[in-house]
């Protein structure tokens, strides 16, 4: 887990942690010093090795793309940073934003704290940028049309940010490179097809070709040459739909065509095509497969039992790892006449001459998984859906960086000795794209969704941002898990809830919401760093769904000392759906031996924020174990701005309430403030966490605050409810900043463990419109957190 050691920073501009990480073996997981890493995950003839401290990354800094909108826009307009590439001085990073029709700059010069410098106003859409020299090259769509696409390349002066010169495009582009000779440049024309005729089916004229520009001289010298890519691919080979391309030192380009699954080299000297070759297919074995829907709003499982046979890889990025290799990102675009869809789900490197050296298989799904990224939603289409690629050297070594579009995360690798050694996974914003490593060693990774433009009218959606990382010990991963049953990671999402073990001071136990159709238990070994899951116990038993044994959303654990454990489940009160509150007891099975509900004069005031945290006092031996829980929001019987408080007596099965008065919402995006947490503290107080659903930079209430329940006289409902006195604990805002890419808004679970250090988990919402960043921290001993005597 990530520990805090009482550092502060600016907002959003984190600082690298001094915080050693040290190695911790978990079942068959094995984390080496500087980093958490499977011990077979992505690798092809070899064990694990432990990653070279210079080749960790630690996150620095993160700037969103808001900073750069222009005065008088409206701040919910929607942004975008696809593509980055940054200056000859490594200190501007300038990026494509195709939702506003602009490029965005940024001061990168210092990686802990970006600044905005601005955006300006392009005449077309754009959708690639490369620099050379002094200038810029950007590529912008001008297509009215499917049927007629056009384009430009732009050459802007980047200090004086004019437009030096447009030159016309053979249709609309995509992907820009230039060679590192600097002799040349290529462009993409893709011309893409439009996926709502005939199923978009290929062909769809007009083919993309490939573009040429020789850059001898200044910008009003250079030439373009067209290169044919039709007649290629055994796929609509008529309808050449190349999408990206990257230069080696020899000035050859490799260019991905890749709804025709195809590979073409072409030597620039003479814009001729020298080779070319499909891209091949793959099968796979033990991946998630199926998207079961389960009832509204719910998910199915990830299951790692699924397969795919003969999978065309339709890589989309690809760039070389030395003058004779490169490697592709198979995300999959195309689904053909038959039905069946591209994308195997990893990324391969092949040989100039067409010769596979090195394929992910299934281990880069698997990655995904075992650090929480994975988006269960995707599982019938791509998966994770590799899509972004960087390639690096710094200090000897050359590192490989591959970016999962669905999964909002980075997988780094030591490609330095040919086969490639998994290394770490960074966390990014929604939808990776572009990504680069500078030669100071910054790792600059875009952003390229806004949950604005998926959904205008969510006023909590997430923003798009840069993330930066350095060279350091890794703050990422804070939690991820070990294997099971037949070699396959531990899947998990969603953190809800959080207790102590107080028999097992290494022990901590989580759950996992709603999100999953099946509701686990997760055994968490917190001795070291990253926490590790160790193991999951289904709820009830697996595929059960019904009241009393499986339909639960679970928010809050508590462990009994005497074994098994008390859950509190969030009821649902939605149109055509219902899901009562209740407390849930079972033994260390997971089987259900109980379910308490709510007062029936309750029940009819609930919305759908219920129960959302559980603590448990006593023991059953003793007669006096008391039950306690929060409701997130105020339901129709509160006061304005007040939550209850519940206590349930286990002996006499008997409730009582009291009321909580909420903060005031301070986040200039409005929102609201509720509970997400109860848990018990050693001087027999309760710690609450409160606060808002704000994320980013809207984020301002993540408190916990204590409330002495004893000196509290709860009563039955329907009586005026006394309003407990709160006593801060800890802004944990800071906390959760220093810790995480961009402040989450849902800190869910709070533990104290058995020896008193204070543990904090955030959810993820299963990477579902969420940055998919799982903050797992140790805030210390809890005297120290929380300023207890």
């Amino acid at each position: 887990m990530f520990r805090l050691q009482g550092q502060r920073r600016r907002w959003f501009r984190p600082a690298v942690a001094a915080t050693a990480v040290v190695a911790v073996t978990a079942g068959s997981l094995t984390l080496p010093v500087a980093a958490a890493r499977p011990d077979h995950a992505g690798q092809r003839g070899g064990p694990a090795h432990a990653a070279r401290p210079d080749a960790t990354f630690a996150h620095t800094g993160s700037f969103f793309i808001t900073e750069n909108l222009f005065p008088g826009d409206d701040p919910m307009t929607a942004t975008s940073a696809e593509i980055v590439d940054v200056t000859r001085d490594g200190r501007t990073a300038i990026y494509t934003d195709g939702l506003t029709g602009r490029l965005g700059f940024v001061d990168i010069s210092d990686a802990a704290n970006p600044q905005p410098l601005g955006a300006m106003e392009l005449p077309g859409d754009p959708t690639s940028v490369a620099v050379h020299r002094g200038w810029a090259l950007v590529a912008v769509n001008t297509s009215t049309d499917f049927v007629n696409p056009s384009g430009d390349l732009l050459v802007i002066d980047i200090a004086s940010r004019q437009i030096l010169r447009t030159i016309p495009l053979d249709g609309q582009p995509d992907s820009v490179a230039i060679a590192p000779s600097g002799r040349y440049g290529a462009i993409v024309i893709e011309n893409e097809r439009d996926e709502d005729l005939d199923d978009g089916i290929l062909p769809q004229l007009p083919s993309g070709s490939l573009q040429v520009l020789d850059l001898a001289g200044q910008p009003n010298r250079w030439s373009l040459r067209t290169v044919d890519l039709t007649g290629l691919a055994d796929t609509a080979p008529t309808d050449a739909e190349p999408e990206f391309v990257d230069i080696n030192r020899r000035n050859q380009a490799v260019v991905t065509l890749q709804e025709n699954n195809h590979l073409v080299i072409v030597d620039l000297r003479t814009a001729r095509v020298i080779n070319d070759f499909s891209a091949g297919t793959v099968s796979l074995d033990q991946i998630d497969t199926v998207e079961e829907k389960l009832g509204p709003q719910r998910n199915g499982l990830i299951e790692l039992t699924g397969s795919l046979t003969d999978r065309r890889r339709e890589p989309d990025t690809v760039k070389w790892v030395d003058h004779d290799t490169f490697v592709t990102a198979n995300e999959g675009d195309y689904e053909d006449e038959d039905g069946v869809e591209g994308g195997s789900r990893g990324f391969t490197l092949f040989n100039i001459d067409g010769t596979v050296e090195y394929d992910s298989g299934n281990t880069f799904e698997h990655l995904v998984v075992r650090h929480g990224h994975y988006p269960e939603g995707r599982s019938e289409n791509k998966g994770a859906e590799p899509e972004g690629l960087a390639v690096g050297h710094y200090r000897g070594r050359t590192l490989l960086f591959v970016g999962a579009e669905r999964a909002n995360v980075v997988g780094v690798y030591d490609v330095t000795s040919g086969t490639p050694q998994f290394v770490q996974m960074l966390p990014t914003g929604m939808g990776p794209e572009g990504m680069l490593l500078t030669d100071d060693g910054t790792f600059v990774v875009t952003a390229e969704v806004d949950g604005f433009d998926e959904d205008p009218e969510d006023v909590f959606s997430a923003r798009p941002f840069i993330t930066l990382f350095r060279p350091g010990a890794p703050t990422y991963p804070q939690l991820v898990s070990s294997d099971e049953g037949a070699g396959t990671p531990i899947p998990w999402v969603a953190m809800s809830g959080l207790a102590g073990d107080p028999n097992d001071a290494g022990t901590a136990w989580a759950v996992s919401d709603s999100f999953l159709a099946q509701s686990w238990l997760y055994r968490v070994d917190v001795s070291s760093s990253p926490a590790v899951i160790t193991e999951r116990i289904a709820v009830g038993g697996v595929g059960v769904a019904d009241q009393l044994t499986g339909d639960f959303d679970l928010e809050g654990v508590a462990v009994r000392p005497e074994g098994g454990f008390w859950l509190a489940s969030e009821g649902r009160v939605n149109p055509g759906s219902s899901r009562p509150n209740l407390l849930v007891r079972t033994d260390a099975t997971g089987a259900v031996l109980d379910s308490v509900a709510l007062p029936a004069s309750l029940v009819g005031n609930a919305t759908s924020s219920g129960l959302e945290g559980v603590a448990v006092t006593g023991t059953e031996a003793g007669g006096d174990e008391v039950v306690w829980t929060v409701v997130q929001r105020s339901w129709a019987d509160d006061a304005a701005g007040q939550v209850k408080i519940g206590r349930y007596e286990v002996a006499t099965g008997t409730w009582a309430f009291a009321a909580y008065q909420l903060d005031p919402v301070e986040s200039p995006a409005g929102g609201w403030v509720g509970l997400s947490e109860i848990t018990v503290l050693p001087d027999g107080r309760v710690a609450i966490v409160e606060r808002d659903n704000q994320l980013g930079q809207e984020a301002r209430i993540k408190r916990i605050y204590a409330v002495d329940v004893a000196a509290t006289a709860f009563v039955e409902h329907g009586q005026p409810l006394p309003v407990v006195t709160k006593t801060l604990l800890r802004d944990v805002l800071a906390d959760l900043d220093a810790a995480s890419i961009a402040v989450p808004d849902k800190l869910e679970g709070l533990a104290v463990t058995a020896d008193g250090r204070v543990l904090m988990v955030t959810d993820n919402d299963g990477v579902d419109e969420n940055y998919g960043e799982t903050v797992f921290v140790d805030l210390g001993d809890v005297s120290e957190a929380f300023g207890l005597d």
